[in-house]
């Protein structure tokens, strides 16, 4: 079954990314936790990370307008920071791989089901 993680990070994870890939503890535990995933075979196409939260835009329509809005949106204490499809038996093992990632220590990492509707079959 495919599962997307989410990964939410805190403003200082988002921080700890200008830090040198080659010496960085953060990116350390990121390549590592990568590294695993691809060893188990569990990685279904590619996961991404993405730009700081005051990089994004929003749309939005009402009354058939285009609203737009630039980040940052939230004041939660974690924002987007990434994700990962992953393919598991069942949810058990997407929590298992879950709880092993990095950003599970100072955020939350979302673990949902991918819907499978057969588009593009």
């Amino acid at each position: 079954m495919e599962y997307m993680l989410l990964f939410l990070e805190s403003k200082e994870d988002f921080a700890a990314r200008s830090e040198d890939p080659k010496t960085s503890p953060y990116w350390g535990a990121w390549m590592a936790y990568g590294k695993a995933m691809a060893e188990a075979g569990v990685t279904k196409g590619i996961g991404n990370a993405l730009q700081p939260p005051d990089t994004a835009t929003v749309v939005r329509l009402k009354d058939g307008k285009r609203l737009v809005q630039d980040g940052p949106f939230a004041s939660a204490k974690e924002q987007l920071g990434g994700y990962m499809i992953i393919e598991v038996p069942g949810l058990d093992q997407a929590l298992e791989w879950a709880a092993r990632c990095p950003a599970a220590v100072r955020g939350a990492v979302e673990v949902r089901p991918v819907l499978d509707i057969g588009c593009g079959d």
